[in-house]
């Protein structure tokens, strides 16, 4: 990577989130995290610098995760949105134009070859 790419980790479990930061660190990419969708939502317009966002569907607050990543696709169009479940599954239909969907349990490699195919 020439210059890393930033990430934005929005899981309500911390054990899951701090794994998944920790590992995406190591590969190289900048990331921030959130728990919740509107803890994203104020990341993102704190943050320009965000390219991609993983984010879990189930999770407390106002929205899940497939309204956040609809509302990424709308307000922020550029920023890719990589989308991961361990309860459900769900079908390109479900998510915003060009998302993709990693069951649970995921590998960090996979997420991380996905976001940087995604920005490239």
């Amino acid at each position: 990577m020439n210059s890393p790419i930033s990430i934005l980790i929005v899981e309500d479990e911390f054990l899951v989130r701090m794994d998944i930061v920790d590992q995406l660190q190591e590969l190289g990419f900048t990331v921030f995290e959130a728990i919740n969708a509107d803890e994203a939502l104020a990341f993102l317009s704190l943050h320009p610098e965000i390219r991609v966002i993983f984010t879990d569907i189930d999770m407390p607050g106002s929205m899940d995760g497939l309204k956040l990543a609809r509302a990424v696709r709308d307000r922020w169009p550029p920023i890719k949105i990589i989308v991961t479940s361990g309860h459900r599954s769900v079908t390109d239909l479900d998510m915003p134009s060009g998302s993709r969907f990693f069951a649970k349990p995921y590998k960090a490699a996979e997420v991380a070859r996905s976001a940087t195919e995604m920005v490239s």
